[in-house]
């Protein structure tokens, strides 16, 4: 692409449930707002957001003239389905991220029809609210594993050089809707994984990150499907096996949906 400030960081951020959109309570929801005060001041040239929302069979990004959004969640109020966010798209970055991964040795498409879903459009409104960046969307494949995001991550490596921000959006813990909620604090077992992924993300440990389906205590009932948590394994991939992670926000919902985000630093 050319151009732009180099970027050091690569993020994950739990975007937790669509209600954060309305919902000003939500600590979350204050911590993507004081984004470019607190957490990253810098403006990127463009954003490349990993959506847990996006469950394609290979890798594909969006290309689209204009940014409709996807309002992919049901029985919410109406005011959430009347939100816009009128980032443009860049093909550029779409055509980049598709030759950057079949050099890779990766497939990739290129959809030219779907816009953001909730996973980017949300957390997005609250941390470049101006909306003059542009955007494009990748989709996760959770038929596949740990290691093959992170290996996409790696691939997608160079978009830090020309100052693209990639953005794993997904969730730290996110148990099935069945999942009983916490009456009093966080659920053992969610804080239990929950810590296991600090320590293993802030002490490097990234191979036991790629293999967290055996490794991580109770990941079956964080993850029941995994979809959620690949977009951690692209961006510390693309941050690099030598990279600083350190976490940036925690808070929970019913003591059972975490959303733990976390900052990866290039060394």
């Amino acid at each position: 692409m050319g151009g732009g400030d180099v970027i050091r960081e690569t993020f994950f951020i739990s975007h937790g449930t669509p209600r954060m959109s309305i919902d000003e309570r939500n600590p979350a929801r204050h911590f993507l707002q004081g984004w470019g005060e607190k957490v990253y001041s810098k403006k990127p040239k463009a954003i490349l957001v990993i959506s847990a929302h996006w469950e394609t069979d290979v890798p594909t990004v969006n290309a689209v003239d204009h940014t409709d959004l996807v309002y992919d969640f049901y029985g919410f109020p109406a005011q959430m389905y009347q939100f816009k966010y009128p980032a443009p798209c860049s093909k550029d970055l779409a055509t980049r991220v598709q030759e950057l991964l079949t050099s890779s040795g990766f497939k990739c498409a290129v959809d030219k029809k779907r816009g953001l879903d909730h996973a980017s459009w949300v957390p997005l409104m609250f941390m470049y609210p101006e909306a003059d960046i542009p955007v494009c969307q990748l989709s996760v494949q959770s038929h596949l594993d740990g290691t093959h995001h992170y290996n996409v991550g790696k691939a997608l490596a160079p978009l830090k050089d020309e100052g693209v921000l990639i953005i794993g959006s997904g969730s730290a813990v996110h148990p099935s809707n069945d999942t009983p909620h916490a009456v009093h604090g966080v659920a053992p077992w969610a804080a239990e994984f929950d810590e296991w992924l600090k320590e293993a993300l802030t002490s490097g440990r990234y191979e036991d990150v790629n293999n967290s389906q055996s490794r991580a205590p109770n990941y079956k009932l964080a993850h029941p499907w995994p979809e959620h948590f690949y977009p951690l394994h692209v961006a510390v991939g693309a941050a690099g096996e030598n990279s600083k992670a350190e976490l940036i926000h925690n808070s929970w919902d019913h003591g059972t949906l975490g959303y733990a985000s976390y900052k990866f630093t290039s060394t």
